[in-house]
């Protein structure tokens, strides 16, 4: 397994280390490690991931052994920001799986698709290789409901990924699933790396709409998939995200009067 991303320095955000990396090193980073025989996993927490890591100390102590935790949304950068120790950007698992596949591709490397609503790894798998003909695509697995309860389903899945061999599998499951998932197949594949990435499959095939690029620059993308998706999204965003993002703001504002949460 690669060793964590010591080149990049952490900033405490909740007690949780995320690390201070452009997208573009990060995608360097991953590609060298492939090219040294090493593998790893990324963790891309926004600001709902960043609440459970906050409240949840078995979640935390499972996305510690990341080797990379980047931050996917724009709240924590304002938050480090505020507590003077900026992050350089964000690194989106909706934009990385675009970029990174590109990178992939150039390089020639292999992909595989893990997850995703039924159907979505397949046009999402297709849209890549529009956008990157040279992309090859190792295989795609769309999981059942329920099989990260079913050990038999996980066996066969390992199997499964093990039998593609690729160099980096993209898991698009949501958090919690895809962190545990990654933690628990990584080393089925010691070389390769794997990335959470969410709802992206959904978003390359159109199934879902994404935020125009404005919103996303402006920290709205949450209130573009609640008018979306209102029922489903509502208690994330309006019931635990904006409280949570008023204690993260505050308590970033007091850390930057204070000066605590430097870079590590």
């Amino acid at each position: 397994m690669a060793p964590k991303a010591a080149a990049f320095p952490t900033i405490d955000l909740m007690g949780v280390p995320i690390h201070a990396v452009t997208e573009a090193e990060c995608i360097s980073f991953i590609l060298d490690e492939l090219r040294a025989g090493s593998g790893g996993w990324v963790a891309t927490p926004n600001l709902d991931h960043l609440r459970r890591l906050w409240r949840d100390a078995s979640f935390r102590k499972l996305c510690a052994s990341a080797n990379l935790l980047v931050p996917d949304g724009i709240p924590l950068l304002w938050a480090s920001r505020l507590q003077r120790t900026p992050l350089p950007g964000r690194v989106a698992g909706s934009d990385l799986i675009s970029s990174l596949s590109r990178a992939a591709g150039e390089s020639g490397r292999t992909v595989f698709l893990l997850g995703g609503d039924p159907g979505t790894a397949e046009e999402a798998a297709q849209t890549l290789r529009q956008e990157n003909p040279e992309l090859k695509i190792a295989g795609m697995s769309c999981p059942p409901i329920g099989f990260d309860r079913d050990d038999a389903a996980k066996q066969r899945l390992a199997a499964e990924v093990r039998a593609a061999a690729p160099d980096i599998v993209f898991v698009a499951l949501g958090s919690p699933k895809q962190e545990k998932l990654m933690q628990e197949l990584r080393n089925e594949l010691p070389g390769a790396w794997w990335i959470g990435v969410g709802i992206s499959f959904s978003f390359l095939s159109g199934a879902v709409k994404r935020a125009p690029s404005w919103m996303q620059r402006s920290g709205l993308e949450w209130f573009h998939r609640l008018v979306q998706e209102p029922r489903r999204m509502a208690s994330r965003y309006l019931w635990y995200g904006l409280p949570f993002a008023l204690v993260l703001f505050a308590t970033a504002a007091w850390r930057g009067v204070t000066g605590r949460g430097r870079e590590s």
